[in-house]
């Protein structure tokens, strides 16, 4: 008798089975078709992006050859196509190549690239007091101290990975225009940072020598 309720139990759950895959089937293989649909479209994706990043780095190593062979026009041309082309990553580095090209034959120019980048918010902090940092490196013997303290002086902030080269530019702008205390502040933010290089500290003991000599003449 127990068997005989077991088969029609199995009857019930195969006619019930039946009417729901009636009901929903074409839904379901519509789900599947859809599922299939989406992982190629993203396998596609993926390959898309691995694609645009190979071709990329292919053309970001072609003009950082150039650069190395000291074709500098040439190299600020490549960088400047993959900044323009290439995927997101690549493209704050290669500006950033490009003006150092650039500063190798036109500086003024380079400058000019260094501070477009400096000001671009989007590319982040990090890059935008490097960017600072380099066209204040190519402006250092020749601006105001006004205008380099305008330039840098965010970045000298303790939060600020660049911090170090900001304080030792400033404090050498500083003393070329004569503002020795400017110049003792900018030093002393050196000395009494823990994480200064130890580069840096040697090089701000002798700037530091010479703001004292001029302090004695």
């Amino acid at each position: 008798m127990a068997d005989i309720f077991h088969e029609v139990d199995e009857e019930v759950r195969r006619e019930q089975l039946k009417k729901l895959w009636d009901r929903y089937s074409l839904y379901l293989i519509a789900a599947a078709i859809l599922i299939v649909a989406a992982i190629a479209a993203w396998r596609g994706y993926e390959y898309w992006v691995a694609k645009r990043a190979a071709t990329a780095g292919a053309a970001f190593e072609a003009a950082m050859s150039l650069s190395e062979q000291s074709k500098y026009t040439e190299a600020e041309a490549a960088f400047a196509k993959v900044a323009a082309e290439a995927p997101e990553g690549y493209r704050v580095l290669a500006r950033m190549r490009a003006a150092g090209a650039l500063a190798q034959v036109k500086p003024a120019e380079a400058v000019k690239a260094y501070d477009e980048i400096s000001a671009d918010a989007s590319v982040g902090a990090i890059w935008q007091d490097l960017a600072a940092v380099r066209a204040g490196m190519l402006l250092v013997d020749t601006l105001s101290f006004v205008d380099m303290r305008r330039r840098l002086d965010a970045a000298t902030e303790p939060s600020r990975s660049f911090r170090h080269t900001a304080r030792e530019l400033l404090a050498l702008s500083a003393w070329r225009n004569h503002e020795l205390a400017a110049a003792r502040k900018y030093l002393d933010m050196i000395t009494g940072d823990p994480d200064s290089p130890a580069g840096t500290r040697a090089r701000a003991e002798v700037l530091s020598g010479l703001v004292a000599g001029e302090d004695k003449s």
